[in-house]
């Protein structure tokens, strides 16, 4: 599995949330958004007109409350995806220290040998990468790394936020949204993405994610579902996260974690070997 791919399987996730920062007025808007490889359309329309613009504030408002506070963050995920030319499973193993570092490590099979495959550190203005399958090297890039190489808005708090579950760039950019018995429905469109989110009604905890491109010429769609929340602490955690990618080709991934917790030791260091070759 190629570098680039690595990246993309475990930091797609961070799209269930991106939008922009210009925000546009409420409005009776009816969109329809169709999903990817199938028949699916999804057709949002705004409730009657009260104060659209009173309760959406306090929509977002109950979001952004739920946000988890932590001072570190350990986790062992199954990761398995599924490409158009190959699939496969890992085992990432994750310690975050808020506002400081992230530390990855990411075991499986590589090139027929069982193991540690891959390390990466992510501070907030640089990331380090080890590779210890088959061409063996250290790779220290500036943070803009992972926008380049993935072309996706990718930035530390970003990262950090959708790691811990954290709703990010939920700031007001709503033109639609529609309340049902259980779930309600929130259209943004920004500046990169058109992104449709589903909240349950009760505790508005995030239940599906879906973003398609606003250029019609990349016509990327991502599709995200979060489920099996757990208590963790005094909050709730989507321990599962299915995202299914397509732009020309079709990449689903599956994310289930098996261990996490907040505020004990950090799990996981981090020594790039002085032997390797240097990229």
């Amino acid at each position: 599995m190629r570098m680039k791919q690595l990246l993309l399987v475990f930091f797609t996730v961070v799209l269930a949330t991106v939008s922009c920062t210009t925000v546009k007025k409420t409005q009776v808007i009816q969109e329809a958004i169709t999903k990817k490889d199938t028949a699916q359309t999804i057709v949002i329309k705004e409730s009657p007109h009260v104060d659209s613009v009173a309760i959406v504030k306090e929509i977002l408002g109950k979001v952004a409350t739920s946000k988890i506070d932590f001072n570190t963050f350990n986790a062992k995920i199954k990761v398995s995806y599924e490409g158009a030319e190959k699939s496969d499973n890992y085992t990432v193993y994750l310690s975050m220290k808020k506002d400081s570092v992230i530390l990855i490590k990411v075991t499986g099979t590589f090139l027929g040998i069982p193991g540690l495959g891959l390390e990466a550190k992510i501070k907030k203005d640089s990331i380090t990468i080890v590779r210890h399958a088959g061409e063996k090297y250290v790779m220290y890039r500036s943070i803009n790394y992972l926008p380049e190489v993935t072309q996706i808005p990718f930035d530390f708090a970003t990262i950090q936020n959708i790691l811990i579950g954290n709703p990010i760039f939920i700031d007001g950019n709503v033109i639609s949204y529609k309340a049902g018995s259980s779930q309600l429905l929130v259209l943004m469109v920004g500046d990169v993405f058109k992104h449709l989110l589903t909240l349950d009604n009760t505790d508005f905890k995030v239940l599906h994610s879906k973003l398609d491109d606003v250029d019609l010429q990349r016509n990327r769609t991502c599709d995200i579902t979060f489920g099996n929340y757990q208590p963790m602490g005094p909050y709730r955690f989507a321990t599962y996260r299915s995202i299914s990618v397509a732009e020309k080709s079709k990449l689903d991934i599956y994310l289930d974690f098996k261990e996490f917790n907040l505020n004990e030791p950090l799990k996981y260091n981090f020594e790039p070997p002085k032997k390797y070759k240097r990229k």
